[in-house]
């Protein structure tokens, strides 16, 4: 017992449930890591479990490297024999030792989204020239397309398989373009990632003695973040457990946040169906979070009617009300950001890297970026341009590609005049009609153009030029080590010098990144010494925004709420909380229930990153697509307490208002001017605008007063000398509207007849 002392009671039971089917359900910040880390532990050093049968698969290359690390400190060296790993690259795993049982080569290439989306658009064209103009889909991007077809490929569904339930124009579109993109997936010897699982399950179904061999090889499967999980990756984990039932799940289906990318929630939900004889073990305690903090987030999650019965809950001290802030506009919303955090930082016990700033959509970083920038605040945005998405190292990794795997013409097509040399579009048709005629690759007519004499003698030079060069570097693969080989390429083909002698500062950043490269390569041999290339390769390839984020500690970080999953922060603002934003729209449009569950999960995720403060906001009006408009507070924001919240505007207020008898339209005048705490305001404007619900009775003054524009609480206003304001009270007064308004900038607060007053509602 001594390995499980440090773990609560949940957690310890947890970790003694080693035998047979298991579900463990973990709540945010509930110790899963540890849990996992100590069960694996407890089974190599307790039950004398040869760490070479567990198979522990996780969504993130981070989350299987820290887990590893944690138990190499518990049981030492023995960890390193645990396969731990993304699905993916558990799969390519597979893939490289049987795939040619398959037809996969031990050579291929993994196709990268923007790869895909190249192939998409060029299959797309070619098809629809010969498609009727009521099939060609106009109105649907080459993105929906490639959605459409991993999707398919997330319910194992192959082109013929999609095309016997097409129905409409755009599934036969996508049947078309998925049977030309998967030719041309074939023709390169490439995969792409969903075909990694795709391929890896059909593996495994038609091939009985490979089917054994992993199962006799992997006698205890654990997965991790279970709730997102698709349809191919369940498949997966049943043909691997199926013949010992070893089966160990962790997951949170409050925390399922990906069913736009194919995840389907009911895979956990339905666990004890597919397993009937499961233990179900949960870790509710949360270590994470205040406890204000997680009573918000409960409050927002239970609304959810699709859900396993499970409660979060912390021993941690109370803690600060969750801050709301009600913004007029966008721009006010980022200052307030940027300023609470510069105040915050100056006054001691917090640095920037203890704040994250999370948004819907990328989109809504703009102005939060705007407004730190101006304050010289330090940020990051986690999930912008990734290293490996920098053109001169993609240029790095094309080299690398087709030296990996020759037949990828599209690495090729992108290298072969890359540095400039002399190899124009005339040329590449050339070349391409070569291969096509010859039925060989690319790269392979490069050698019968440069050999043919009846070509032009410059382009000639030009291409056997770059096939030579490619030769030489591919003699070196297997060789050389590793950062040999990398230096190589960006030396030989002149990829540093090209930009070395540019001169110009953005190049100079570029060899920067290229030399960066050379130490990304020596790395990863060192820390995988019997790796190669094509280990290396698809490391590149399955590397996540949250693996590539810079160190966090130095700089307030900017992320969506879905990057954010898995993170946590002391101190964390949620902006934009708007219907339409968030909830996002296509949840409100679909009338399908369960993608506003998912956005409300998105919300409970983002909630409980937060450690000590969580901050909330909104803004009245935005600027979407050019056009100012009125928005709602999100649905979400009605789910909290308001015991819990402390609301926040930035009015300047006064605390008792004197009588004015001056005939002017101001009725009331504040006194001094001092600012007051506007939440009390409005929690009495509040209370006045439900008084008619709780059947106040309505007057003659109030049955005159429909003639004209009715005010209410919380109305946004505009008075020509006092400019904006926001209804405190709104009453009927003979033929008009007696509001009290508190107005921006210092104004305070004046009681006003509206019609005479010329106020206008903004």
């Amino acid at each position: 017992m001594s390995l499980l002392e440090d773990l609560n009671e949940n957690q310890r039971e947890a970790a003694e449930c080693v035998e047979g089917p298991v579900l463990i359900f973990a709540g945010a910040g509930s110790g899963k890591t540890r849990a996992l880390t100590y069960r694996i532990a407890h089974m190599i050093q307790s039950c004398g479990i040869d760490p070479r049968s567990i198979l522990a698969v996780t969504f993130t290359n981070k989350a299987a490297n820290e887990m590893k690390e944690r138990i190499e400190q518990l049981v030492g060296d023995q960890a390193r024999h645990i396969w731990a790993g993304t699905f993916h690259s558990a799969c390519a795993r597979i893939l490289r030792v049987d795939g040619h049982r398959i037809g996969v080569p031990p050579e291929y290439s993994i196709f990268d989204e923007a790869d895909q989306s190249a192939i998409v658009k060029d299959v797309r064209a070619r098809i629809e020239v010969k498609l009727p103009e009521g099939d060609r889909c106009r109105d649907r991007t080459n993105s929906d397309v490639l959605w459409a077809i991993s999707g398919a490929k997330n319910e194992l569904m192959t082109a013929d398989d999609y095309r016997r339930s097409a129905k409409g124009p755009f599934e036969r579109l996508v049947t078309r373009v998925y049977t030309g993109y998967q030719r041309e997936l074939e023709r390169n010897n490439a995969l792409d990632f969903d075909d990694l699982i795709m391929k890896t399950v059909q593996l495994l179904e038609t091939h009985d003695d490979v089917r054994r061999k992993y199962q006799q090889r992997f006698g205890y499967v654990l997965v991790d973040e279970y709730q997102d999980i698709n349809f191919a990756q369940f498949r997966f984990v049943e043909l691997i457990a199926e013949e010992h039932g070893n089966l160990c799940v962790v997951g949170d289906d409050d925390q399922s946040i990906y069913g736009w990318r194919g995840a389907d929630v009911r895979i956990i939900l339905d666990f004890q169906e597919h397993f009937p004889e499961a233990q179900v073990v949960k870790l509710e305690r949360n270590y994470r979070s205040t406890a204000k903090i997680i009573e918000a987030a409960n409050a927002v999650i239970e609304e959810n009617e699709n859900r396993a019965e499970k409660r979060l809950w912390t021993a941690n001290p109370p803690g600060d009300n969750v801050v709301l802030y009600e913004a007029v506009n966008e721009e006010e919303e980022a200052e307030w950001v940027a300023q609470t955090i510069e105040t915050q930082v100056a006054a001691g016990g917090a640095r920037y890297g203890d704040y994250a700033v999370l948004y819907r959509v990328n989109a809504a970083s703009r102005n939060f970026e705007q407004a730190l920038a101006a304050r010289h605040i330090p940020y990051q945005i986690v999930g912008g341009l990734r290293f490996f998405e920098r053109a001169e190292i993609k240029d790095a990794i094309a080299y690398l590609r087709a030296l990996h795997n020759p037949a990828d013409n599209l690495s090729l097509r992108r290298i072969i005049n890359t540095p400039r040399r002399g190899i124009g579009d005339v040329t590449l048709e050339a070349l391409t009609l070569v291969a096509e005629v010859n039925a060989v690759s690319l790269f392979e007519a490069c050698r019968i153009f440069a050999a043919d004499e009846d070509r032009c003698p410059r382009a000639r030079a030009a291409v056997g030029d770059f096939y030579d060069t490619m030769t030489l570097l591919r003699q070196r693969v297997g060789s050389a080590s590793l950062p040999d080989l990398v230096r190589a390429v960006v030396e030989n083909t002149r990829l540093i010098a090209t930009l070395r002698d540019s001169g110009k500062a953005e190049d100079a950043m570029r060899v920067e990144n290229l030399q960066e490269f050379v130490t990304v390569a020596a790395a990863f041999a060192r820390g995988n010494p019997d790796a190669g290339l094509q280990e290396f390769l698809e490391h590149i390839a399955l590397i996540s925004d949250i693996d590539q984020a810079d160190e966090l500690s130095g700089s307030v970080s900017l992320m969506t709420l879905h990057s954010a999953k898995g993170l946590e922060f002391p101190i964390v603002f949620m902006v934009s909380m708007e219907e339409g934003i968030f909830p996002h729209q296509r949840s409100l449009q679909g009338g399908d229930p369960r993608e506003l569950e998912e956005e409300r999960r998105l919300a409970y995720v983002g909630m409980t990153r937060a450690q000590k403060l969580l901050h909330l906001s909104h803004a009245f009006h935005r600027t979407i697509y050019g056009e100012t408009r009125r928005q709602r507070p999100s649905r979400f924001l009605a789910d909290l307490p308001e015991e819990l919240l402390d609301r926040r505007q930035r009015y300047a207020d006064a605390a008792q208002p004197r009588i004015l008898d001056t005939g002017e339209d101001v009725l009331e005048e504040p006194s001094g001017g001092r600012e007051i705490d506007i939440a009390s305001i409005l929690a009495r404007a509040r209370a006045a605008s439900e008084e008619p619900r709780r059947g106040r009775q309505r007057g003659p003054a109030a049955e005159q007063a429909d003639a004209v524009e009715a005010y209410k609480a919380g109305e946004k206003v505009r008075h020509p000398k006092f400019g904006d304001g926001i209804v405190v009270t709104a009453e009927a007064d003979r033929d008009d509207w007696k509001v009290t308004v508190a107005f921006k900038g210092g104004g305070g607060v004046k009681k006003l007849l509206a019609g005479r007053a010329r106020l206008e509602k903004t």
